[in-house]
């Protein structure tokens, strides 16, 4: 009797892809349309609310909370290809009250330093 040889299934290893992120820095001043009284920062949280509506309509996902770094204010997004992300930073930088002279950072997930990636000038197109 001829014995058949054994077939071996090919070894697939997983290979681990750095996740899109854009960083999306602001730069901390008040709101440009602030009404004294109010809170000159309130567009912190427009922001926010924006990127949690982007989210609930599959566009992008917010990597993490926003943060105060130095001077900036950084928003962070993912989940979409490079030119969606910064099309969700173009939004960002154009909502009422936000300050001008923001700007993207074009990074990845594995990037432990805020700011180290390409930078982009705001807004885009």
């Amino acid at each position: 009797m001829r014995r058949l040889p054994l077939l071996r299934r090919p070894v697939v290893e997983e290979i681990w892809v750095p996740e899109l992120v854009v960083e999306i820095h602001v730069p901390l001043l008040p709101a440009t349309d602030a009404v004294p009284g109010e809170d000159a920062f309130g567009w912190i949280e427009d922001v926010e609310d924006y990127l949690d509506e982007v989210e609930e309509r599959g566009d992008a996902e917010v990597f993490e909370d926003g943060e105060e770094i130095g001077a900036s204010y950084v928003f962070f997004v993912t989940g979409a290809d490079e030119p969606c992300l910064l099309d969700v930073a173009t939004q960002v930088v154009s909502l009422a009250g936000v300050p001008q002279g923001a700007f993207a950072v074009v990074t990845d997930d594995e990037v432990e330093q805020v700011g180290a990636g390409r930078r982009v000038a705001l807004p885009v197109g």
